[in-house]
C-alpha cells in the first residue's frame, strides 16, 4: 500500500516529463553512436592524407637519394604542398557550404589526389617531384577544413573536441614509407578509400538520406538547444556574406597567427623519423622507435579532449600539452643521452593534445553562423599552412645530429602561440563575466516585459522585417503595413508606444534573445 500510495501521490505530469527525458536522452545516444560509427571512415582518410601529404620518413627510406635532390630542395618538396592548401581551402569550403554535399566533395577530391599520388611513383627528377606535390596540395585542400566543417555540423560544442581527436587520429598514428614504388600503394589505398566514403560519409543533418525523420528531427533540434548553428530567422547569411563577417572577425586571424606561428614549432613531426636518426639505430629500428610515442599521444588526446568537452574548458588543456612539449624540447637541446632523447620524443608527440583542442575551440568560438564558420575555418586551416611551410625549413642537416639551433627555434615559437591562446583565453573570458553581469542585471527587467514584448518573441520579425516602426490601430494589434503578424497585445488594454528598433534590439538582449527571436548566443568556451 506505501509503494502504490507513492506512485498515485505523484504528480503525473512530472511522471510523464521523466519518462520523455530518458526517451530523449537514449534517443540521442543512438543516434551519437551511429554517427560516430559512420564518422570512423575519417580516421582512415586523415591517415590517408597524412601519408600522401608528408612522408615524412622518406629520407630515411632513400628518397632524396632516389630524385637526386641536394641541399634544401627536400625541404621544398616537403612544403611546397602547402602552397594549395592556402589558395584553396577557403575557396573550396565556401563551395561546400553552398553545395551543402560533403559526402560527395570529400570523396572526389580524395580519389583524384589518389591518382596524382599513384602518379609520384613515377617521377624521376627535383622537377617532376615539385609539380606532383605541387597538384597534390590543391586536390587535397578541401578535406582538413571540409571535415572541420562537417563535424562542427552534427555535434554539440561539448562533444567537439574528442571527435576532433577521433576524425585526426589517423594522421598522428599514420606510418610513412620512403621508398618511391610504395606511393603506388598509398595512391590505390586512397581510391578504394575514397570510393567508400561516398557510401558511409553524412551530409549535413537537413539533407543525409540515411536519418530517418525522428533522427532528422533530433539531430536538427539538438544541435539548436545547444545554441549551436543556428540560422537567424530574418536572415541567413549566404556564403560571401559569411566570408565578410569571418574577414571582418579579429579573432579569426589572431586564431590563424597563432596558428603559424605553432605550426612551425609542429614541424619535427614532419621529420619524426630523421630525429629518431639522432639515436644511432639502423632504419628499421628507427622507423619502429618512431611508433611508440605517436600511439601515446594518440591516447593522451582522447583522453584530455573528452575531459575538456566535459569541463567545456580549453585553453588550460593546450596549456598544459604546449608545457609538456616544451620540456621535450629543452631535454633535446641540453642533451644527447640516448635515453633522455628518446623520452623527450614521447613528451613533444603530446602537441597533438593541444592541437585537436584547439581546433575544438576554434569550432565553438565561431559556431552560430554555419557561413561564418565555413569561412573562418578555412582561412584559419589556410592561413596557417605557412607555418608549415617555414617549418619544412627548420631541421637542414647541417643542424644535425644535435638538431639545438631546430629545437630552440621551436621552442621559441611555442611558448610564443601559447601567449597568443592565453590572450583569447583572457577575452573569452572578459566577455563570459559581462555576459554573466548582464544576466544578473537582467533578472529584474524580465518581469518589467510590456504587454506588447511577450517572452517567445513570437512576432518581433513583424517589427524588424523592414527597420520600420509600425503602428497599430485601435489597440488590436494589427499592423498598419499589409504582410506583417498580429503583435501580442493584450486584449482590452492601449497598446504603448513601440521603441525604436535600437532600444528594442536592446530590451531583447537584455532578456535573453536576439533580436532575431533565437536564443541568444550561448557564453563561449574558453
Amino acid at each position: 500500500m506505501t509503494a502504490l500510495s507513492n506512485v498515485t501521490s505523484a504528480d503525473p505530469t512530472d511522471v510523464i516529463d521523466e519518462s520523455l527525458g530518458r526517451t530523449r536522452r537514449d534517443l540521442e545516444r543512438r543516434l551519437v553512436r551511429k554517427l560516430d560509427l559512420r564518422m570512423c571512415i575519417v580516421v582512415v582518410l586523415n591517415a590517408l592524407n597524412y601519408v600522401d601529404r608528408a612522408n615524412i620518413s622518406a629520407r630515411l627510406g632513400g628518397f632524396e637519394e632516389d630524385l637526386h635532390l641536394k641541399g634544401q630542395q627536400y625541404a621544398t618538396v616537403l612544403s611546397i604542398v602547402y602552397v594549395g592548401y592556402i589558395l584553396m581551402q577557403l575557396p573550396s569550403n565556401m563551395y561546400l557550404h553552398w553545395l551543402e554535399r560533403p559526402a560527395i566533395l570529400i570523396p572526389s577530391s580524395m580519389a583524384i589526389w589518389g591518382v596524382v599520388s599513384a602518379l609520384t611513383g613515377i617521377t624521376k627528377n627535383y622537377t617532376g617531384i615539385l609539380l606532383a606535390r605541387l597538384f597534390l596540395g590543391f586536390l587535397e585542400a578541401p578535406f582538413y577544413p571540409g571535415i572541420m566543417l562537417l563535424i562542427s555540423g552534427w555535434y554539440k560544442r561539448d562533444e567537439l573536441a574528442v571527435r576532433t581527436t577521433l576524425v585526426t587520429c589517423g594522421g598522428v598514428l599514420s606510418s610513412s614509407f620512403g621508398p618511391l614504388w610504395l606511393f603506388y600503394i598509398e595512391g590505390g589505398a586512397t581510391v578504394l578509400a575514397a570510393i567508400s566514403a561516398f557510401f558511409i560519409l553524412p551530409d549535413f543533418p537537413h539533407n543525409t538520406r540515411w536519418l530517418t525523420p525522428e533522427e532528422r528531427a533530433l539531430a536538427i533540434s539538438r544541435l539548436a538547444e545547444d545554441g549551436y548553428g543556428r540560422v537567424d530567422v530574418l536572415e541567413k547569411r549566404t556564403t560571401l556574406q559569411g566570408l565578410q563577417d569571418a574577414l571582418s572577425d579579429w579573432k579569426v586571424w589572431w586564431f590563424a597567427a597563432a596558428l603559424i606561428v605553432q605550426d612551425v614549432a609542429f614541424s619535427f613531426v614532419i621529420y619524426f623519423p630523421t630525429i629518431a636518426a639522432t639515436l644511432g639505430y639502423d632504419t628499421t629500428v628507427t622507423l619502429l622507435l618512431s611508433a611508440p610515442p605517436g600511439v601515446l599521444a594518440t591516447i593522451t588526446s582522447f583522453a584530455i579532449s573528452r575531459y575538456s568537452d566535459k569541463t567545456r574548458k580549453r585553453y588550460i588543456y593546450i596549456f598544459a600539452s604546449c608545457a609538456t612539449v616544451a620540456l621535450g624540447f629543452i631535454i633535446s637541446i641540453c642533451t644527447m643521452n640516448m635515453a633522455a632523447r628518446y623520452i623527450s620524443m614521447f613528451l613533444m608527440t603530446q602537441i597533438a593534445v593541444g592541437q585537436v583542442v584547439i581546433w575544438g575551440w576554434i569550432n565553438n568560438t565561431f559556431s552560430r553562423e554555419p557561413a561564418k564558420r565555413a569561412a573562418a575555418l578555412a582561412v584559419i586551416s589556410g592561413m596557417a599552412q605557412t607555418g608549415n611551410i617555414l617549418g619544412s625549413f627548420v631541421w637542414p642537416p647541417a643542424w644535425g645530429p644535435t638538431y639545438r639551433y631546430s629545437y630552440a627555434v621551436c621552442l621559441v615559437t611555442l611558448v610564443v602561440s601559447t601567449a597568443m591562446f592565453g590572450v583569447m583565453h583572457l577575452h573569452l573570458r572578459r566577455l563570459n563575466q559581462r555576459m554573466e553581469k548582464d544576466e544578473r542585471d537582467a533578472k529584474g527587467i524580465k518581469e518589467l516585459r510590456g504587454p506588447y514584448f511577450d517572452q517567445k518573441i513570437l512576432s518581433h520579425t513583424a517589427i524588424l522585417d523592414s527597420g520600420e516602426v509600425l503602428e497599430s490601430q485601435n489597440g488590436t494589434g494589427r499592423s498598419s503595413r499589409r504582410g506583417h503578424k498580429r503583435l501580442p497585445y493584450r486584449t482590452g488594454r492601449p497598446p504603448p508606444p513601440v521603441p525604436a528598433k535600437e532600444q528594442l534590439e536592446q530590451k531583447v538582449w537584455d532578456l535573453g534573445f536576439s533580436p532575431q527571436g533565437s536564443v541568444r548566443s550561448v557564453r563561449p568556451i574558453t
